[in-house]
């Protein structure tokens, strides 16, 4: 038994504490509430930065274009599902996406009234061009940091993901599913 950090919800900040065990926070409770606090911070500092450099322009059409190049042709429907966005706001999108080339429609063979929707080329490499520029970024970012703490991250988040993930399926209980694309763990699309 040790000392431990625990979260000091008003002061929204971690404070050392006595004895804690070796789990490093009080409870899991305290856990929760210093890893909500910190989501939200990191969430904060991401668009910030975006916004700073310029990545936070077209961040609808990423997410749009990481699914397509991830799953592969499908209606706006399902893209709108997928993505947890309204139709009406993935239409615009779209079109405006189709207008310039990175994004094509095409009849769906199954029900020729639908379309499908698909990458270009063009759309590929907007995309890649934002994912190089993110990495450089985050690997900038983590330069300084030892290689067991990068590791240490990268593990947690992947567990994090993966119990999210979990929950939500022991959660829909009822024959439902989550989403797809919020259950499927990462890609060079993400």
């Amino acid at each position: 038994m040790g000392k431990g950090t625990v979260h000091d919800r008003a002061a929204g900040e971690y404070k050392t504490t006595g004895d804690t065990g070796d789990t490093g926070v009080a409870s899991a409770e305290e856990a929760g509430a210093g890893l909500g606090s910190q989501i939200v911070r990191f969430t904060r500092l991401v668009a910030a930065r975006r916004h700073q450099t310029k990545l936070d322009q077209g961040a609808g059409e990423r997410v749009l274009l990481a699914r397509l190049l991830r799953d592969g042709e499908q209606r706006a429907t399902d893209l709108a599902a997928e993505t947890f966005l309204d139709l009406s706001t993935v239409s615009r999108q779209v079109r405006s996406m189709v207008e310039r080339g990175l994004i094509e429609r095409r009849p769906d063979p199954e029900d020729r009234r639908g379309t499908l929707l698909y990458a270009t080329e063009s759309g590929r490499a907007v995309y890649e061009k934002y994912r190089q520029q993110r990495d450089a970024q985050l690997a900038e970012l983590l330069d300084p940091w030892p290689p067991e703490d990068r590791y240490q991250l990268i593990r947690l988040m992947t567990r994090l993901n993966d119990d999210l993930v979990a929950n939500q399926t022991k959660r829909h209980g009822d024959g439902t599913q989550p989403e797809a694309g919020a259950q499927q763990g990462a890609s060079k699309h993400e």
